[in-house]
């Protein structure tokens, strides 16, 4: 039990009946959750509105609630009601209090950007191992605390939920987190309540524009530009257009990566490697650190990734080696993850699923100069038929070969959303087949592979199930390719 005063320290707020010296045995955000002598955050979200349960919670035990408008309770209920300004903000910091601020504890490295967070978030994770620290990873795909992995819902988890795998994180015996910040995750303040390490900046394009997101481009770069606000060291890419506004206001020390000249770290003589049945790049870093850098993937994204990954781990005095080792060890499931089937061309999965992601990835592969460029791809069901048209006309007009699928057609057809990919790919001369069967398509792929061929299976990426009227079925990829090859 925990006394309300203490979880108090941090807030502005206002006592509108009960007591501060309440004691709290738990913090919840989740009216199904509450129990007796829970804390209740009353957040105001884009489905329902916490406020409005305010009586039931207290119902059930709840004693205290937090609140950021006038609530319903009866008035001979034994309850705390704590009103602040914004509910999503104090609730970072009472969470963070209430599991006994296990942030200050870590070196908490966090990313933000359109593309990059995940790969290099594991690129981190590797080479900080193979340095020896103990490395806690909160992202897009999952949550690792020691040995427990946990499916990741949102790439930044609601400020409650953090806080608790920051807490299970130090019992663990990590010293370090690195994790995936997203704007969402900034805008909604689930990143209060501590300071970051270090802060880094990958990139930034337009994306997550819409009524449920950012209401346009200008917020989306002012969210990406709060985690500037909130740690000790930035490290951001100048060779990004907007990263000057990105870091504008910025609290902490900030250092540069990139190709430029001008940035504190960057990359040089990028050579394109091909071996059999994979892709690769070499190249050299000056500036803060000077080394050569070998890395079993492929293209000019995957450099920035790496200059991002030795651009932090050089905060950690880790040493060149072990930058060198955990690079070309290093592997992302879902993120351009070769998967060698055949010394005579190459194989593998991303998790591109829109047009820009895949156009990036297209246009990188296309620079190996591949006999033929093959790309596998569907579209989502219940999503915007835009995208389908979008990445049929990228497809077409980059791939030799489209080979057009489903992927997780939730309550649509198939077959109509093959159909408005259709669209896309008429614009352009590019050839296509259609097979609804993902499977059998991927078959198809493998078994019609030709020498100096690059196949692409774009969309699933990470993902192990196919959604399908509601449900989801289990279907991995790489177990799709194992079956084909070793059937």
């Amino acid at each position: 039990m925990v006394c309300l005063k203490d979880l108090l320290k941090n807030l502005t707020y206002q006592v509108i009946k009960g007591s501060e010296d309440t004691m709290v045995a738990s913090v919840v955000n989740d009216s199904r959750k509450v129990e007796k002598d829970s804390l209740f955050f009353c957040i105001s979200g884009g489905n329902a509105d916490g406020h409005s349960f305010a009586e039931e919670v207290v119902n059930k035990g709840a004693c205290v609630l937090v609140v950021e408008k006038e609530v319903v309770v009866s008035e001979d209920a034994e309850v705390t009601i704590i009103k602040v300004e914004s509910t999503r903000y104090a609730m970072a910091f009472i969470s963070a209090a209430f599991y006994g601020n296990p942030a200050d504890k870590l070196k908490v490295i966090g990313i933000t950007g359109t593309k990059g967070k995940t790969t290099t978030t594991y690129l981190v994770k590797s080479i900080l191992e193979h340095a020896g620290f103990k490395v806690g990873l909160i992202g897009t795909i999952e949550v690792i605390i020691g040995d427990k992995v946990i499916p990741a819902n949102n790439t930044t988890p609601e400020s409650l939920l953090l806080q608790q795998y920051f807490r299970e994180m130090v019992d663990a015996g990590c010293d370090t987190v690195v994790m995936e910040v997203s704007s969402q995750g900034l805008m909604l303040h689930r990143t209060q309540g501590f300071t970051f390490e270090i802060g880094v900046f990958t990139n930034l394009e337009p994306d997550h524009i819409g009524p449920n997101e950012h209401k346009d481009f200008e917020d989306y770069m002012n969210c990406k530009g709060l985690l500037f606000k909130q740690c000790k060291v930035g490290i951001v890419n100048c060779d990004d257009a907007h990263w000057q506004q990105v870091a504008e206001n910025h609290t902490c020390e900030l250092e540069t990566f990139g190709f430029s000249g001008e940035a504190h770290l960057q990359a040089k003589d990028v050579q394109l490697v091909t071996g059999k049945g994979y892709l690769g790049v070499d190249f050299k870093t000056e500036g803060t650190t000077n080394m050569e850098v070998l890395l079993h993937s492929p293209g000019k994204f995957s450099v920035y990734n790496a200059l991002t990954a030795i651009a932090i781990c050089r905060h950690f005095k880790v040493a060149k080696d072990d930058i060198k080792k955990a690079l070309a060890q290093a592997k992302v499931k879902g993120r351009i993850e070769i998967i060698k089937v055949s010394d005579d061309f190459t194989l593998m999965i991303d998790y591109a699923h829109n047009a820009m992601a895949l156009e990036s990835l297209l246009t990188t592969l296309k620079e190996y100069n591949p006999k033929r460029l093959v790309c596998l791809f569907g579209c989502g069901g219940n999503r915007s038929k835009l995208r389908r048209y979008e990445m049929g006309e990228v497809s077409g007009k980059l791939a030799d070969l489209t080979v057009i699928t489903s992927d997780n057609p939730r309550f649509e057809e198939p077959q109509d959303i093959i159909d408005d990919i259709k669209i896309g790919i008429g614009k352009t001369d590019g050839k296509y087949v259609e097979i609804c069967d993902r499977k059998e398509a991927i078959a198809y792929v493998i078994k019609n592979g030709q020498p100096g061929d690059v196949i692409v299976l774009a969309g699933k990426g990470h993902e192990d199930y196919q959604e399908i009227k509601g449900k989801k079925y289990s279907m991995d990829e790489r177990v799709i390719i194992d079956e084909i090859v070793n059937g």
